[in-house]
C-alpha cells in the first residue's frame, strides 16, 4: 500500500528502541506487529527534530490504511 502511496518503496529498518510494541508483544505472544512514524532525527537530545512533510506522509497513509483495513 505504500508503494501506491507514494510510488517509493518502503524503508525497513531493525532499530533498538523502547516501543510498545516491545510491550505489547511481551503480553501478545505470537502477534505480528510493526511500528511506523515520521522521520525523526536525533532523538532524545536537545537537536532532535522531526521531518514535516513526513508527519504529513505518515498521516496520510494511517488514515487510508485505516480506511482498507475498515473494508475488510
Amino acid at each position: 500500500m505504500w508503494r501506491e502511496l507514494s510510488g517509493a518503496e518502503p524503508e525497513i529498518n531493525v532499530i533498538h528502541a523502547g516501543l510498545e510494541c516491545g510491550v505489547i508483544g511481551d503480553r501478545i505472544a505470537g502477534m505480528e506487529m510493526i511500528s511506523l512514524g515520521p522521520t525523526i532525527r536525533d532523538p532524545h537530545s536537545p537537536r532532535e527534530r522531526v521531518s514535516l512533510g513526513s508527519v504529513g506522509r505518515t498521516y496520510d497513509f494511517l488514515v487510508k490504511l485505516l480506511a482498507r483495513l475498515a473494508q475488510g
